[in-house]
């Protein structure tokens, strides 16, 4: 009895907004975001792209791929960082959105590992119960979530949802296994403030908004060998070799990352699902939205391996193997 995705769905804001679009805001230039980040467009939300709706209409997306209704959804698990709202959940606004009445439903922080954790998860609800079916979602709206006078940030980030739905089936198909892992101590590195604390005991003085901030070399450095760690681990702990892998579907965070950790692997670039270009960075929503193009453009067959792989603040990394 294994974990299987049954359907996956994407959903991408209308607007698009290019480097040129940049070039008008800060000082920067396409040439300079490509050389850097290989991304030329990501999507901004507008009125009524919220992230919960955002993630409503790839969960809509999912579920009819999988040929499920959502009053069969058992739970809904959204990884974000940014929610519209602290309280409720993400997670109870999808519920309410696609009328899952049987679900219950919470959100996950794991920045852009998130959707990585809450597949593992939810993979651990469907062994201990084969009856659930489970939606998972990765959606954020990082346009409300950077700054915008920061060239360094604001050329990456991007808004957007993808989402998997989850059941049990019979045979070797599902989730393989997944590797998992944190480091607290690097969290300057890679972080976001929340909004000014009501208890002045409790202010953090030293806040520089409720932003993004990266040190991106840094960054950079701890991304790949971890990332590489983390993939070498869990193909040793599942007995599975690289070559068997059909394709590697990372996150989207930079093509220069990405690059790093092909090369590093030894594998080639056309095992290597990359969209970041279109997307740039949308920290959570980034594999699965991934995970749906490369599933609509029949890049995935039935019985392939697939990796996933992510790396995020926190610092949160990890890596998942599925087979299809």
């Amino acid at each position: 009895m294994g974990t299987a995705i049954l359907g996956t769905g994407a959903y991408l804001p209308e607007r698009v907004m290019t480097n040129q679009d940049l070039e008008k805001i800060i000082d920067t230039s396409d040439e300079w975001i490509q050389t850097r980040t290989g991304i030329r467009t990501r999507c901004i939300g507008g009125k009524g792209e919220e992230t919960y709706l955002l993630a409503a209409r790839a969960a809509v997306s999912a579920l009819e791929m999988a040929g499920v209704s959502a009053v069969d959804i058992d739970l809904i698990v959204v990884a974000t960082i940014s929610s519209h709202m602290l309280m409720p959940s993400c997670a109870c606004f999808v519920q309410k959105e696609i009328g899952a009445s049987k679900a219950f439903a919470y959100d996950i922080n794991a920045a852009c590992s998130g959707f990585v954790y809450a597949l593992d998860l939810a993979d651990k609800y469907i062994q201990a119960d084969p009856g659930k079916k489970i939606l998972v979602i990765g959606a954020e709206a990082l346009s409300s979530r950077t700054n915008w006078e920061d060239r360094n940030t604001c050329i990456i980030f991007g808004d957007g949802a993808g989402a998997v739905v989850l059941g049990a089936v019979e045979g070797d198909r599902g989730v393989i296994g997944a590797r998992l892992f944190s480091d607290g101590n690097l969290w300057s590195l890679l972080h976001m403030h929340t909004a000014p604390s009501c208890n002045p005991e409790l202010l953090q003085s030293a806040s520089p908004g409720v932003h993004i901030v990266m040190e991106g070399r840094e960054v950079f450095k701890y991304a790949v060998k971890a990332m590489e760690e983390a993939i070498l681990a869990l193909l040793e702990q599942e007995q599975v070799a690289l070559d068997a892998v059909s394709l590697v579907v990372p996150h989207q965070a930079n093509v220069r990352i990405l690059n790093k950790l092909v090369e590093r692997l030894g594998i080639g670039a056309e095992k290597v699902f990359i969209n970041v270009q279109k997307y740039g960075n949308t920290s959570a929503a980034s594999i699965p939205i991934a995970l749906d193009e490369a599933n609509r453009a029949s890049r995935i067959q039935a019985g392939d391996i697939v990796l996933l792989c992510s790396f995020g603040g926190g610092f949160t990394w990890g890596a998942a193997l599925i087979r299809w």
